[in-house]
Parts: structure tokens; C-alpha cells; sequence
């Protein structure tokens, strides 16, 4: 297995915030998965989506996944919201640590950050907020399926987090059953 941190969880859940914490506290690099796209198409996301449709999206996600797992070690990713749900082995990144927190929750978070409108904007998914969380309830086992390791991250500052997801990555003792 790859020695890479893969957060995954719902758009605004806190992975790009979450991701660029603990890659100064573990001094590892932090490669965002939808960044990645952006450069490799030299296009914005939504305009991926607008002119080849979500069939094209996910197919670049695919590709990322099989680029990033041959060739990318010792790297925190901080992953779309739809990557493990539909990239064929996650897993294959690194630890999977899943960022759980509820739809109010993700909305609180991005009503209290410094910039909300600007966060409402790169999320256009949450103009509809019915649609929005319908989609977080029905990716919710997809998500638990696909960690190593949940966090939930409701109500919980960055350091707290950060210090969870720590705790969570030491081995356990030897000698022991945890």
C-alpha cells in the first residue's frame, strides 16, 4: 500500500482545509485530485461538466486515481467529493480516511468560513440545497465502504480534527489487539 493520506467525504466537508493542516504538521505534499484535472485539461471543472458531460469527468478521475497510485508516494490527496464513489480502487491511493459530517454541519461550516459566497460559488451543487442533500444521504454508505478510517468532523474545529486523524494513524503497540 501507498504511504498516502486520501481524504475523502462530501464537497465542503473541509478536505482542502483539513489536507493543507496536516501536510505542514507531517511535512508531506498535498495534491488535490479536481487540481489535478484542472491542469491536465487546462479547464475549469464546470466546464468540464458544461461541454462533455459527467460520463467524461469521472473518466478523468479514473485516470488521475491510476496515475496517482503509480507514481504518487508520501503525498496527502484530497479527493472530489465524487471520487470514491466513483473511481474503481481508491484504496490503491493510500489510507482512506473518510471526513463525516452532516449536511447542516457541511452548511454551518461554509456560512462560517471568512468567504461563504465565494465557497457557495465554487459549489454550485448547493444552490438546490434539497437536491444537494438528497445526493450527501445517498453517497453516505459509499463513502463509509470506501474508508479505512471515518472522523467525524461535525462541529469540530481543524485542529481538533487534525489531532484525530493523527491519533488514528499511529500503529498500534505490539502486543496488543487494537
Amino acid at each position: 500500500m501507498k504511504n498516502n493520506i486520501v481524504l475523502i467525504g462530501f464537497m465542503g466537508v473541509g478536505k482542502g482545509s483539513i489536507s493543507r493542516t496536516l501536510s505542514k504538521m507531517l511535512d508531506m505534499l498535498v495534491l488535490d485530485t479536481d487540481d489535478v484535472i484542472v491542469s491536465m485539461e487546462k479547464r475549469e471543472i464546470k466546464t468540464i461538466f458544461k461541454k462533455e458531460g459527467e460520463g467524461y469527468f469521472r473518466d478523468l478521475e479514473n485516470k488521475v486515481c491510476r496515475w496517482m497510485a503509480a507514481n504518487i508516494d508520501h503525498t496527502i490527496i484530497a479527493t472530489g467529493g465524487g471520487f470514491p464513489i466513483y473511481v474503481d480502487d481508491v484504496k490503491a491511493l493510500g489510507r482512506v480516511i473518510y471526513l463525516k459530517n452532516s449536511f447542516k454541519g457541511i452548511m454551518d461550516r461554509i456560512e462560517s468560513s471568512h468567504n461563504p459566497k465565494k465557497k457557495l460559488k465554487k459549489r454550485p451543487l448547493f444552490k438546490d440545497q434539497k437536491k444537494a442533500k438528497a445526493l450527501l444521504e445517498s453517497r453516505l454508505e459509499k463513502y463509509a465502504a470506501a474508508a479505512d478510517i471515518t472522523i467525524d468532523v461535525e462541529g469540530k474545529t481543524v485542529a481538533e480534527v487534525i489531532a484525530e486523524i493523527t491519533e488514528a494513524l499511529k500503529p498500534a503497540p505490539v502486543g496488543t489487539d487494537a
